[in-house]
């Protein structure tokens, strides 16, 4: 049975496509009052709280200024992605249990972002495990869930699908993140310590992630599997399903370099889209630690961001059904390039220059990467969509690591917030040469997929 999208009813496929809408909403918590607000300052906070005697804590087999702790995490929990997200994809297409994986992953994430309500002073150990685990299965599921897109969307609709996908997403993240500012903002009057109130809001995101997955998980029931999974139970597989996954992984690792295309769309993502997760991942940091502005303004700030990055999400979208995804892609790249530099000569303590950046970076935010996922859909093979999406994800959303780690190498030698946010500005550049040259018409043929109206 094939798994193309456009040999499903035209209704089927619109009820299955708001239904996989609403993961980005579920997860939206987990990015947006964790990784971007919430936890970076607060796990600073607790490092910096248990500090040495030379101001420094202890960071696996090495001493690291309190102010690299949150950022070295995000990057050693991609090591590990990088490692078990390629697997995790095979073993999805293999199996062709993709909406139960989509669901044990979210539970595992889920859960473990609700235990950090347990974090308390000298406690940033284990926030960072709990971190290391969340972020883990975070990239497990997006890997599955992007690989539905494919299934639910036809050549034609896909950038309109994955950026209405991300439009909710930042729009369940706004509504979220509303309730934990109210939260956060009059904790005196809920008779709460600021702190308290922070760990209130970690758990308020492991809870919305958790439930609001059921809608997927309920709604794509009725997808076909992929064409290459494996029908035969696991006991006679000789070695089950794990097993095929690494062999089906290791044909994956052979069979893209056929693909020159793809891989050049690869390279160029890593490097664009590391610079934009570095910057959603430590804006928070930026605020608080350099500019001097307290929580209440970071949270804010991020709120701004969500609301407008879904109507610029939405607005993108549009654009690219007139201009193609990668010219829209390729414009707002230099954007991002323009807001790191403004962000390197705001002044301290002066709130008005960040919220104005905020508007800026939330236009191109939701459409730059909701248009980058429906663009490399376009590039991998069919009923492959998990395993091709696992190197996609390596570099996806909350999972920077190239940037991140520049960003903590940048700062532990300058010890300036400031010259590590700018360095990021070579990432842009560099992602953008090489997406330019990405010939997206070559590509989608190589693979045999069906060429949309518009490139």
């Amino acid at each position: 049975m094939t798994t193309e999208s456009a040999n499903l009813p035209d209704d089927q496929r619109r009820r299955q496509q708001r239904a996989w809408y609403f993961y980005d909403w579920a997860n939206s918590a987990f990015s947006t009052t964790v990784v971007t607000v919430f936890l970076g300052p607060y796990l600073t906070t607790l490092a910096e709280d248990a500090a040495g005697a030379d101001g420094r804590v202890g960071f696996i087999l090495w001493d690291v200024r309190p102010g690299t702790y949150f950022s070295l995490l995000v990057s050693f929990s991609v090591v590990l992605q990088v490692l078990v997200l390629p697997v995790t994809g095979a073993i999805a297409d293999r199996s062709g249990h993709r909406r139960q994986l989509l669901a044990t992953f979210a539970a595992i994430g889920s859960v473990a972002t609700m235990t950090m309500v347990v974090l308390t002073d000298g406690r940033f150990v284990l926030g960072g495990f709990l971190l290391v685990v969340a972020n883990l299965a975070f990239g497990m599921s997006v890997v599955v869930y992007n690989a539905f897109l494919p299934q639910i969307a036809t050549a034609d609709e896909r950038d309109r699908v994955s950026s209405h996908g991300w439009a909710l997403g930042y729009l369940g993240g706004a509504v979220l993140l509303v309730v934990n500012l109210a939260l956060y903002l009059g904790h005196d009057a809920f008779g709460l310590s600021e702190r308290e109130a922070v760990r209130i809001s970690l758990l308020s995101a492991g809870v919305w992630w958790a439930v609001f997955t059921i809608i997927p998980v309920r709604g794509l029931r009725s997808l076909p599997r992929p064409d290459n999974s494996d029908p035969e139970p696991a006991p006679s597989r000789g070695g089950g399903v794990l097993t095929s996954g690494f062999r089906q992984l290791g044909g994956t690792l052979r069979d893209i370099r056929r693909y020159p295309q793809t891989l050049l769309f690869l390279f160029a993502y890593l490097l664009y889209n590391d610079g934009i997760q570095t910057v959603i991942a430590l804006a928070a940091v930026y605020i608080e630690k350099e500019l001097l502005l307290d929580t209440s303004v970071s949270i804010s700030v991020i709120l701004l961001v969500q609301i407008v990055a879904f109507a610029g999400a939405l607005a993108l979208g549009r654009l690219a059904a007139r201009w193609g995804a990668k010219r829209v892609i390729l414009h707002s790249l230099v954007v991002w390039g323009a807001i790191l530099v403004v962000a390197f000569y705001l002044p301290q303590s002066q709130a008005m220059g960040v919220y104005g950046i905020a508007v800026a970076i939330g236009f191109v935010l939701g459409g730059s990467q909701a248009l980058s996922r429906s663009l490399y859909s376009q590039l991998i093979p069919r009923s492959r969509e998990a395993e091709y999406f696992a190197f996609y994800e390596i570099s996806e959303r909350g999972t920077s690591w190239l940037g991140t780690l520049t960003f903590a190498l940048t700062y532990e030698v300058s010890g300036s917030y400031r010259v590590a946010i700018v360095v990021l500005v070579a990432f842009f550049i560099v992602g953008g040469l090489l997406l330019h040259r990405v010939q997206v018409g070559v590509a989608i043929d190589a693979v045999g997929n069906l060429r949309p109206a518009v490139l």
